[in-house]
């Protein structure tokens, strides 16, 4: 699978000030806050200083009138250059044929005065066989907004805590990703926690086990940490802690197995001298954190025990789709096997 081009916002920017605004976008991925913050760029970029009550119309929800929405992207600007429209919360993807229609014939006939900004719900993803975005890539653009880039972000976590008087170090924002996940609109809430609990002037690891909200990804990392050196408790009481937030066990066994094939894929390295570049392309990240983590579990394990876990997180899988057991009491078993040999 090709590894996703991560969004160049600030290139992105720089272009819609350059260039102005066009006139169609669809805006969908799973980086909401540089969706939503572009969208205020786009805006503003549309509207200037102008009141909002004449030349701004927002539509909201799955049932939307669009007959109302053609009125709008016809109706001339009045304070502003531009007419700007959002529309939000509509799945283009179950939209009913006549209604594909319809839409097909308002991207294609935009007046040159109107911007419309296509709003994806945050799980949606536009399906590229569908005709109406095939219209739309034509006449629009479709700007997927993801995680960016580890320098970036850690810089940005560097800036926000600044922004709240505090300092924080790159090894620690880099701790701070690993906990809490790469997306700023979670790590922004994060921050903002951890500069008023914050007492000394620079954000510490102990006050980021103290406050934030540990991701899911890092608790199974916990947990196959806890494994690797034979600490079955430590590694019960992190299944325990998974459980306790009702996530799906299916999902859970996904992040398991991923991150089984992950120290795999390190343990090779490691016994083939391949090195850090190696590991970081393969497991797709740049996190020095993260690929330090890894190794350092990975010498817990042989390549045979590693191969095992993987095998058993696939049985599994195959039983939880197949047999009438309880999920969560597989996924407890399949912690007892790795315990018991599978990856000791």
């Amino acid at each position: 699978m090709a590894k996703k081009e991560k969004l160049d916002y600030t290139a992105l920017i720089r272009r819609l000030r350059a260039e102005g605004p066009g006139k169609l976008y669809l805006l969908w991925g799973e980086e909401t806050y540089l969706r939503e913050q572009f969208t205020s760029e786009l805006r503003r970029a549309c509207l200037g200083d102008a009141p909002d009550d004449f030349d701004y119309k927002r539509f909201n929800g799955e049932n939307i009138d669009l007959r109302l929405l053609r009125e709008a992207v016809d109706s001339m600007p009045f304070f502003a250059e531009r007419v700007y429209i959002e529309l939000r919360g509509f799945d283009l993807n179950k939209c009913k044929a006549e209604d594909a229609e319809t839409l097909k014939e308002i991207f294609s006939t935009l007046p040159d005065f109107c911007t419309l900004a296509i709003l994806l719900p945050t799980a949606g993803e536009p399906d590229g066989r569908l005709s109406l975005y095939k219209t739309l890539r034509k006449h629009g653009e479709i700007i997927e907004f993801t995680p960016q880039a580890h320098s970036q972000l850690v810089r940005w976590i560097q800036r926000r805590a600044e922004a709240g008087g505090k300092t924080i170090s790159p090894a620690d924002a880099e701790y701070l990703m690993f906990n809490c996940g790469e997306l700023m609109s979670h790590l922004g809430n994060e921050i903002a926690k951890l500069t008023h609990y914050c007492r000394g002037e620079a954000i510490t690891r102990a006050d980021i086990d103290a406050v934030t909200d540990r991701s899911l990804e890092a608790t199974v990392f916990q947990m196959t940490d806890a494994l690797a050196a034979r600490d079955y408790n430590a590694a019960s009481a992190s299944l325990a802690e998974l459980l306790e937030k009702q996530e799906s066990p299916i999902m859970l066994l996904a992040m398991m197995g991923r991150q089984f094939r992950q120290l795999l894929i390190a343990r090779v390295a490691l016994d083939c001298r391949l090195g850090r570049d190696y590991l970081a392309s393969v497991c797709g990240t740049q996190s020095e954190f993260v690929l330090s983590k890894l190794s350092s579990a990975a010498r817990g394990f042989t390549q045979d025990q590693l191969r095992h876990a993987v095998r058993l997180c696939a049985e599994t899988d195959y039983a939880m789709k197949r047999s009438s057991a309880e999920d969560e009491t597989l996924l407890c078993n399949l912690l007892l096997k790795l315990a018991l040999g599978g990856a000791a």
